[in-house]
């Protein structure tokens, strides 16, 4: 039976990287996938990019509107079904989204491996992810480190080097001024304490 497959991690984890080396496997043993990205994502433009440098054209930008059933099955009726369905940036999908490449492994018997982060710089759920999170039929952490050497687990927004801890939800990495960096609880905490601290000093004067 195909599966949902929801593997998640930090900044900095090789999501990317993973989806792209799974993509080369299964093209390599003359089997084609259907590589989908959310088009909120825009680094890269139709592109994934692994902080490696390595990059991969997706099949598909997919915008909040878009039924992927739809795109699935536009995509079988032009080439045949795809060997596997796979998704990178997947937090930013919607719920209903979510749910529908859910149905792509129980109704057509696709497998689908979804990328993406679990929580945003704020250690709040994004809503594509936490679907998954709920529909998946595997789950599976992808491991990184904190510059001080503990397991990462949070996302830290940096804007024009400074962390930050308010904002929109949604800012994508290297864009503009934007980055983050993948911090283990207790240095999130740390910088978080130090963003209050300096903003209450500042109202102060």
């Amino acid at each position: 039976m195909a599966k949902l497959y929801f593997r998640y991690g930090a900044m900095n984890s090789g999501k990317t990287t993973a989806l792209i080396q799974v993509a080369f496997n299964y093209k390599e043993r003359g089997m084609r996938v259907l590589i989908l990205k959310p088009s909120i994502d825009t680094k890269g433009k139709d592109c994934i990019v692994s902080r490696l440098g390595v990059e991969c054209k997706v099949d598909q930008l997919v915008t909040p509107e878009m039924n992927i059933l739809d795109i699935v099955r536009a995509d079988c009726d032009a080439h045949g079904a795809p060997a596997c369905v796979l998704c990178d940036e997947s937090q930013f999908l919607t719920p209903a989204q979510a749910e529908q490449l859910f149905l792509v492994t129980v109704d057509w018997n696709i497998p689908v491996i979804c990328y993406g982060l679990r929580a945003d710089f704020m250690l709040r759920g994004f809503p594509g992810s936490t679907r998954l999170l709920e529909l998946a039929h595997t789950i599976e952490e992808m491991k990184t480190i904190c510059a001080c050497g503990r397991k990462a687990t949070c996302n830290g927004r940096k804007i024009n080097g400074k962390f930050v801890f308010e904002g929109d939800q949604v800012a994508i990495d290297m864009v503009g001024n934007v980055e983050y960096q993948s911090l283990c609880p207790q240095c999130w905490y740390r910088e978080y304490r130090a963003f209050l601290k300096e903003r209450r000093q500042g109202s102060d004067k």
